[in-house]
């Protein structure tokens, strides 16, 4: 087998080109008829370990970013993500029929957390550009959050001057951000999505008390069943924010999960 790269594919449709709304799409070339699930990777550098360790395809996407010379905010950049995600899970003649678009897992990461958490619970209220139509949510298998981002309030009382360094850029200068905290959003669905949270005890730019809050609440949504549908690793990783995403594990971490409910 060798390793196919498709660099650069659009997933906005619309006549201009945005290399900000395009993806990599990473797999196996395999003879085997057999459709595999794919791993959605949220602004993840750890792709190719990914192939390797589970040999199914593997998506890496742009989104729109935010900057002081722009005018992208909060939901702008989960609305570009929702939109990847109802193009890859619709039939497209064109499209290299590759995985199993019925069986998707999501990995995000630190601010990217916080878009899979607005589109995957009830954000409706506040941002009803995100709600996903009822396929996407059957498909998505698992979502794994890594050093996640979820309370804007609770980050900015632990980290004041991060208001200036990166919040008002991406969520504008609101008086609060209460109404964006995704550890308050209801599931909007009873499916059968299992969550995996992860953080490192030495990661010094998000602290552990972000996931902690996720954790605490996807285990009062799914109450009785909650073992079966939450997981939480915040013991094992010790590295820094973006450091443990390269290490051997974090990488088992997220492979024994994948593997445990593929």
């Amino acid at each position: 087998m060798c390793l196919i790269e498709l660099k650069d594919i659009a997933y906005h449709q619309d006549h201009v080109r945005d290399s900000l709304r395009e993806f990599d799409l990473y797999y196996w070339n395999s003879s085997d008829a057999v459709l595999l699930p794919l791993i959605l990777f949220v602004h993840g550098g750890a792709w190719r370990s990914l192939v390797s360790a589970t040999t199914f395809p593997v998506i890496v996407p742009n989104y729109r970013l935010s900057s002081r010379s722009n005018d992208v905010h909060h939901p702008n950049h989960a609305e570009d993500i929702l939109e990847l995600l109802m193009f890859i899970t619709e039939t497209r003649p064109n499209f290299p029929r590759v995985f199993d678009p019925s069986r998707i897992y999501l990995i995000s990461h630190s601010c990217g957390a916080h878009m899979l958490a607005s589109i995957l619970l009830d954000s409706s209220s506040i941002s009803p550009t995100l709600t996903p139509p009822s396929s996407i949510l059957d498909a998505i298998q698992g979502v794994i959050f890594s050093e996640g981002i979820f309370d804007i309030e609770r980050l900015l009382k632990d980290f004041p001057d991060y208001r200036s360094w990166f919040i008002v850029e991406a969520f504008r200068d609101l008086p609060s951000y209460a109404t964006l905290d995704t550890t308050s959003f209801r599931l909007r669905t009873q499916n059968d999505i299992r969550w995996l949270i992860i953080h490192s005890q030495g990661d010094t730019l998000v602290n552990v008390a972000q996931s902690e809050a996720m954790l605490t609440h996807l285990n009062n949504l799914y109450g009785q069943i909650k073992g079966k549908a939450v997981q939480g690793n915040i013991e094992e990783l010790k590295g820094e924010h973006d450091t443990v995403l390269s290490t051997p594990v974090y990488l088992r971490i997220v492979v024994d999960f994948i593997k445990g409910t593929a």
